[in-house]
């Protein structure tokens, strides 16, 4: 005991008598506090930095550097930005690129197209994907695992050797020059059927046992108890797609030739050209057009590391 008092002395934490009024069978109490007795504070103990810190730091620094540096080259003067080399601090602040991009460009209809695009493309491979994730993992048919392995394999395929066929199909439907030529090859992927069943793969099964006991048919115990487990899961499905169709532009490029229906990264685009480049607009585009997703990424970011730990824990 004098043991224990003393460590907790040193340590500056205060520790509660063991005996005294009101200790004992019958007391009640637990610890043996009197009554109207003030508890003593508990202290949180801080978590001490491991070595892994001093070891991550710097490597996030490194990919925070470039973030730093477009943001100054939005706010730095056009005369600067082409000088060389460019200064990494602007020698003045000057808006003049965010001006301009709003003023003269049609950056807020850009926008709006790429937010259709991707609510659409994150709404549908939320649906699709979690659909045939849970049919891959849980449902037992002929030719499961052929079919799993057959759309792993499509993963493999280069997406330029697909470009023509899609291109080509997609003239047929009439969907070029439009927003449907961007938004229907978001609609689901392999990847997502793929991240969605691994994860269920990693819930037991007693959970959906209880459910179907309890009368719940197939339906039920999809929506009602393994949806809402596989929120980490949806997080990080939707920041994937959020990155994947919000940067998207070889293919839009190639699809899509209306000034309506451009999106944000088909739009930046058009500042460089094989004579001029326009910096000060393009780095202020790239400041707008990257802060949405860093925002996304820091609200859903616990899911993803979970998600991350989780999927690859069964195969």
């Amino acid at each position: 005991m004098t043991s224990i008092l003393g460590r907790a002395m040193e340590s500056g934490t205060a520790v509660a008598p063991t005996t005294g009024p009101g200790t004992g069978p019958g007391s009640g109490r637990p610890g043996g506090s009197a009554p109207g007795a003030p508890t003593a504070p508990v202290r949180r103990k801080r978590k001490r930095p491991s070595g892994w810190h001093f070891v991550l730091a710097p490597i996030a620094l490194l990919f925070v550097i470039p973030f730093f540096q477009m943001f100054m080259a939005s706010v730095s003067p056009a005369a600067e930005l082409i000088s060389y080399p460019p200064p990494f601090i602007p020698s003045r602040i000057d808006f003049g690129g965010f001006v301009g991009l709003f003023t003269t460009t049609d950056i807020l209809h850009w926008l709006l197209n790429t937010v259709i695009v991707a609510s659409t493309a994150i709404a549908s491979h939320l649906v699709l994907c979690s659909l045939a994730g849970y049919g891959f993992a849980r449902l037992k048919f002929q030719g499961r695992t052929f079919g799993i392995f057959l759309i792993i394999a499509t993963i493999m395929i280069p997406t330029q050797l697909l470009m023509i066929p899609t291109y080509i199909l997609f003239a047929r439907l009439g969907l070029i020059d439009g927003l449907g030529a961007a938004i229907v090859p978001w609609l689901a992927s392999a990847f997502g059927i793929f991240l969605m069943r691994q994860f269920f793969l990693s819930l037991p099964s007693d959970l959906e046992e209880a459910g179907t006991i309890d009368g719940a048919n197939r339906w039920q115990v999809f929506w009602h108890i393994v949806l809402p487990l596989a929120r980490p899961a949806l997080a990080t499905l939707a920041i994937f797609t959020l990155l994947g169709s919000w940067n998207d532009l070889v293919w839009p490029l190639i699809a899509i030739n209306d000034n309506d229906a451009f999106t944000l990264q088909l739009g930046l685009a058009n500042f460089q050209s094989t004579r001029r480049t326009q910096w000060e607009l393009l780095m202020a585009g790239n400041v707008v057009a990257t802060l949405p997703l860093i925002l996304f990424f820091l609200v859903a970011q616990k899911q993803f590391v979970a998600t991350m730990t989780l999927s690859g824990m069964k195969g």
